[in-house]
């Protein structure tokens, strides 16, 4: 199966739109949100953040942030310490574009290393496949993985280990190489057997070391079962204000966060046949 790669060149423009999404974590518009536990394994919970829209949802979304994923949902409703993540800050404007959201925190078995170590287990994916089940109970609508950075080998472990109820993946800034700190990448990922429709969304400008550009067109070349696979590539964004593998750089798409969101729901949407 030949990859389809397909680039978005954008030049970013800072707005007042953007700055207060920056600030809030959120989009302009407000959204009901509210924090969700549920029982998964034995003895174990799975907190997230559900942020529902304000009409009939087309489509649901699990968002998975990067880094070791530990959000502290229950200390704070805006993600913790990690509320710059990408998508974390940008869930307003999926739950805008007629997304209903699921914001996913680290299972209460992981409370001193997160998912470090984690994200590609089985254990992490039963996980998961809950907070799907609690989607399709919400709403009979299509369910989309989306991770970013390191959440990218959570989505794509749930997609390869727990596909039921799920429609398709969004990868964004993939983890290709794994560091000393988070050990994990797409490699221990059994891409082969992913059998869903998948795009992958990166910035050219991305400097992290572990999520280079130019690993995206192999990455996508393992995944043979899928039936659409496709690239949408950003360039450049707001001048970085953190580290190159930290949410406000190029690799978090800062200043970019409503064009990428945009892309992704239009390709969601339309993979998904829905409006």
């Amino acid at each position: 199966m030949g990859a389809k790669l397909r680039s978005i060149g954008l030049r970013t423009v800072a707005t007042i739109v953007i700055a207060a999404l920056l600030l809030a974590g959120t989009s302009v518009r407000a959204f009901d949100e509210e924090l969700q536990t549920i029982a998964t394994r034995p003895g174990v919970t799975q907190p997230f953040l559900l942020v529902k829209p304000d009409r009939p949802p087309v489509a649901s979304v699990i968002l998975f942030a990067g880094g070791n994923g530990q959000l502290a949902l229950a200390a704070s409703a805006t993600g913790g310490g990690r509320r710059g993540n990408f998508l974390v800050r940008s869930r307003g404007l999926f739950a805008e574009r007629g997304f209903l959201v699921a914001v996913l925190d680290a299972p209460s078995d992981r409370a001193t290393d997160g998912l470090t170590g984690f994200r590609s287990t089985e254990a992490h994916a039963q996980d998961i496949a809950g907070v799907i089940a609690f989607l399709k109970q919400r709403a009979d609508v299509p369910v989309w993985l989306v991770g970013t950075s390191m959440g990218t080998v959570s989505a794509a472990n749930a997609a390869a280990r727990v596909p039921q109820g799920v429609d398709g993946l969004v990868l964004t800034s993939s983890v290709t190489r794994a560091s000393r700190r988070e050990r994990e990448s797409l490699k221990d990922v059994n891409l082969k057997v992913i059998a869903l429709p998948t795009l992958f969304v990166h910035n050219k400008s991305d400097a992290c070391r572990v999520t280079p550009y130019a690993d995206i067109p192999a990455v996508m070349q393992e995944l043979t079962r899928a039936p659409k696979v496709e690239l949408l590539s950003f360039e450049g964004g707001d001048t970085p204000r953190s580290d190159p593998c930290e949410a406000m750089s190029y690799h978090g798409y800062l200043g970019l966060e409503s064009a990428v969101v945009e892309a992704i729901a239009k390709w969601i949407k339309a993979t998904s046949r829905v409006k």
